[in-house]
């Protein structure tokens, strides 16, 4: 009895690992239900974006290379070796972040009946090899970028381009904007879904739901663009469905971009100048928060949503111009805006603007 005791043959950690090896649970059998569990969880599911994203890294790294051991023989070493592979097959260092990341939270979500870890792991980072993230690539535009790619821009895009450099929204929740979402005064947008593969769903997390205040030349351009409609999408295809991310940027961003000498970019690239823009500028962390959302650099505090903080905002945007320093005001004067209707929502060839 004294030598099964020293051995620790006979603790509880030991007869869970024993436990989980008779189970037999492999890499990918894991991996399946880990991706059902995280999606219908009452306890933050994630997004069908981010399944999206994790399912991939699955299916084409982890899988593969790790998808047939035992969940039980999934340690550092294991770890190593595949990071290893990645980085040879030319990886960038936040990639293989994110995969490692995705097979640490797999094997994390192994547990007992009771909520214990089957195969508590402390990963060693400097064991691993893990890379270091250094100088990831985050295009921006600049004020001069924005008001030629606003100018060049045909119809509702126009618009759009516009409304995503003066708020900081994410394209998909522009895309979810209804005529019902504009204050009766025009000078505030109230963000509420988003859109994610033509579906509507609820904001990236709670600090997404926000009111954000508009400058007077991007509320009017709104107004001209909504022109006499009461309900319906701001931005909508020609038969009234969502806009499409991959089509705006393949008929519209993309060879703008080209024709600038630009290289490309995303939507996000709009968010960033915003961010920048107002930080310029001064703003108190608090509010640049409240009118931005969630945002990994952003998110070191927790965001005030009371009636007190949406009146410091409407106070501010008198006090200060802090929204498009572009030149927005006279491409408004000067540019035909097409109303909402369908017809004239579809894609056209932009023209060069000297």
């Amino acid at each position: 009895m004294q030598i099964i005791a020293e051995s620790g043959a006979d603790t509880e950690e030991h007869f869970r690992l024993v436990a989980a090896v008779n189970l037999g649970v492999t890499f990918t059998q894991q991996a399946q239900w880990f991706m059902a569990h995280v999606q219908a969880r009452k306890r933050r599911p994630i997004k069908p974006a981010t399944a999206k994203s994790w399912r991939n890294c699955v299916t084409k790294w982890l899988n593969p290379h790790l998808g047939a051991l035992p969940l039980s023989a999934v340690n550092n070493l294991v770890l190593k070796e595949l990071v290893s592979r990645m980085a040879s097959a030319k990886l960038s260092a936040k990639s293989i972040h994110n995969y490692v990341q995705i097979a640490k939270m797999v094997v994390a979500s192994a547990m007992s009946e009771h909520g214990e870890a089957l195969y508590p792991r402390k990963w060693s980072s400097e064991f691993i090899d893990l890379p270091e993230v250094k100088n990831q690539q985050t295009p921006t535009f600049s004020a001069e970028d924005v008001t030629k790619i606003v100018a060049c821009a045909e119809g509702q895009y126009r618009v759009l381009y516009a409304l995503l450099a003066g708020t900081g929204l994410r394209i998909g929740e522009a895309a979810a904007l209804e005529v019902g979402d504009i204050s009766g005064d025009g000078m505030t947008l109230k963000i509420r879904q988003s859109v994610w593969n033509g579906r509507m769903q609820t904001p990236k997390t709670t600090n997404a739901f926000r009111e954000i205040d508009l400058h007077p030349s991007l509320a009017a351009m709104l107004q001209a663009h909504v022109g006499q409609h009461t309900s319906g999408l701001l931005f909508s295809t020609a038969t009234g469905k969502p806009i499409s991310q991959t089509n705006i940027l393949k008929r519209s961003l993309h060879p703008i971009l080209k024709e600038l000498q630009r290289d490309k970019a995303g939507f996000h690239s709009f968010r960033r100048y915003r961010v920048t823009h107002l930080r310029k500028n001064r703003v108190p962390e608090d509010v640049l928060r409240f009118w931005i959302g969630p945002q990994t650099r952003l998110s070191r505090a927790v965001i005030p949503r009371s009636k007190t903080m949406c009146h410091f905002g409407s106070c501010v945007r008198q006090m200060w111009d802090w929204a498009s320093c572009f030149r927005l005001k006279a491409l408004s004067q000067s540019a035909m805006l097409h109303p909402i209707a369908p017809k004239h929502c579809r894609c056209q060839r932009f023209r060069k603007v000297n």
